[in-house]
């Protein structure tokens, strides 16, 4: 929508993991590194945690991206609400092997074959796991025990797992002693920093078309790393949703006013509306509050904060109304139906 009037390729701002726009902050340079020496090393855990929408997935996509595919043969495994067997299934099923009606002794042997047959070719196997914080202690070491698979000098399985940072406490527990002694690095991924939350916003418009239409102010770069911490979905969300608005409001600047009225719009969502019209009237006066009045009143609803609160509902449904009746007045032809259902 806003694509064309912006004169940009496409949605800078998806949501998706997509390698394309991959930024490198010090911190995704860092991951990147430990991954390439994982697979330097051909063996053992290389593990990566970091918060949710930090860019695990697009670190991973991103590494896809590069391999030599005659070299390694690489499977993500991205469902990780697993028991013990299912776990095993998943990864035969995600080298592309048949997997169903098997027993675990035959996907054993099954998952064994295949790896042998890809050490004979020349090729090493690369099981990628995400959201490792949801795997059972039984169903990490069900993927430990895929590590024992060996030739008589080298692995035939290397396995990366990318999760959020309770993951870490799963992998310090007593239970994991075993994992732990194979693990050969771990790095957890921060967010970025406001310089770097700039540079990443410019870097994804750029990768678009973007020659400088929309601007963006100081304060504008400032007000979006302190709402998104500097976490890149985040980043994406409030960014696209400044986008649509601009293009709304036919704006070609953002300054920090119009990032808190994104903001602002994007928090009222998320206030649950009234299941009748007797509720109604508090959901329109609480989503009309900033936060600090919204503190304010859960705190100490006193009478004096309440009559303001009156006041400013009462101005909200005077504009409402004002706004139909200007509606109603342009268009003579108009009518407002009672009790009418389409």
């Amino acid at each position: 929508m806003y694509e064309t009037y912006y004169g940009l390729s496409a949605k800078p701002f998806r949501l998706r993991p997509d390698p394309n726009f991959f930024f490198g902050s010090k911190g995704h340079k860092r991951a990147m590194a430990y991954l390439e020496y994982g697979l330097s090393q051909g063996e053992g855990f290389i593990v990566i945690t970091g918060e949710v929408g930090a860019g695990k997935t697009t670190l991973v996509r991103n590494l896809f991206k590069q391999l030599e595919s005659e070299q390694i043969v690489a499977a993500h495994v991205v469902n990780t609400h697993l028991n013990s067997e299912d776990t095993l299934r998943t990864v035969v099923a995600a080298f592309g092997l048949p997997y169903e009606d098997a027993s675990k002794t035959a996907l054993l042997t099954r998952l064994e074959q295949f790896l042998r047959s890809c050490d004979q070719q020349g090729k090493r196997a690369l099981l990628v796991v995400d959201e490792a914080q949801n795997l059972t202690p039984r169903a990490v070491e069900e993927l430990r025990m895929l590590s024992n698979f060996q030739t008589d000098d080298k692995s035939l399985l290397q396995t990366f797992l990318l999760g959020q940072p309770e993951f870490r406490g799963t992998l310090h527990s007593a239970s994991m002693a075993q994992l732990r002694q194979r693990v050969i690095a771990t790095y957890h991924l921060g967010p970025m920093d406001a310089g770097e939350t700039r540079a990443y916003i410019e870097h994804r418009l750029s990768t678009v078309g973007w020659k400088g239409d929309p601007s963006f102010t100081q304060g504008a770069y400032d007000a979006i790393h302190e709402y998104t911490g500097g976490i890149p979905r985040k980043v994406n969300t409030l960014c696209d949703r400044l986008l649509l608005n601009g293009y709304l409001e036919e704006l070609h600047a953002f300054s920090e006013e119009q990032v808190a009225d994104v903001i602002r719009d994007i928090e009222q969502e998320y206030v649950v509306p009234g299941k009748d019209a007797a509720e109604a009237a508090p959901t329109l006066q609480v989503a009309a509050l900033e936060p600090h009045e919204l503190a304010a009143l859960q705190a100490a609803p006193e009478p004096t904060v309440m009559d303001e609160r009156m006041v400013r509902l009462e101005k909200s449904i005077v504009s409402v109304l004002a706004i139909l009746k200007k509606i109603v007045g342009t268009n003579p032809n108009s009518n407002i139906p009672h009790d009418h259902h389409e």
